[in-house]
């Protein structure tokens, strides 16, 4: 098992990073790959899950070992495969999901690429109480009180600023006061996060 990959980043895809480690490029499989635009050509390490099947082997890659071990996790339950777990991590940050799980949030968990009410029932099932992450309450994008139409706005905003630049650190950090603002359109949370970033 190839536990993470250390080289220079020498190019960006739609889907992957290239690293070049000593002259041999690594194409590895990201969530989002243009996380990494700003490192081409810079030393970057690159955790790594190698799924291997009969007729290929793949590396994802992951910003640090949460995501991974999320990955890892997601691709346990019965339905779901590789793409679909990657689809995941594009989409959310691992606290938003696994409270999402805990808090059994099929709405939430439906608006994932390719997931319906059974994947999501299925997730729920099979991963709530397993999942090896412990956040603090008072960090947590999805609040019990949050509505489906609350958590949609928040995900459409939080698109939106990736959209623009801003990494998923940066948005982590503003996540809690946006989640007080408890409006149900997406450009409330894009005006206060914007604000926020910008101080």
């Amino acid at each position: 098992m190839i536990a993470y990959i250390q080289g220079e980043v020498s190019e960006i895809t739609d889907q992957a990073v290239i690293l070049d480690v000593n002259g041999l490029g690594y194409e590895v499989i990201c969530p989002n790959p243009f996380r990494f635009q700003a490192d081409v050509g810079q030393k970057q390490k690159i955790y790594t899950y190698h799924y291997v099947r009969e007729d290929a082997q793949i590396l994802y890659g992951f910003q640090n070992q949460d995501e991974k071990s999320l990955f890892s996790k997601i691709l346990n339950v019965s339905g779901i495969g590789p793409k679909g777990a990657l689809a995941v991590l594009a989409t959310t940050s691992v606290q938003d999901f696994v409270v999402a799980i805990e808090q059994e949030d099929e709405k939430f968990l439906t608006s994932f690429p390719g997931v319906g009410k059974k994947t999501a029932r299925q997730m729920i099932l099979d991963l709530k109480g397993k999942l090896p992450f412990d956040y603090p309450e008072d960090n947590l994008f999805i609040e019990n009180k949050s509505t489906a139409k609350d958590n949609q706005a928040l995900l459409e905003a939080v698109e939106a600023l990736r959209a623009l630049g801003y990494s998923d650190r940066e948005i982590n950090q503003i996540k809690p006061a946006l989640a007080k603002e408890q409006s149900d359109t997406a450009d409330t949370y894009i005006r206060k996060g914007l604000s926020l970033l910008m101080k």
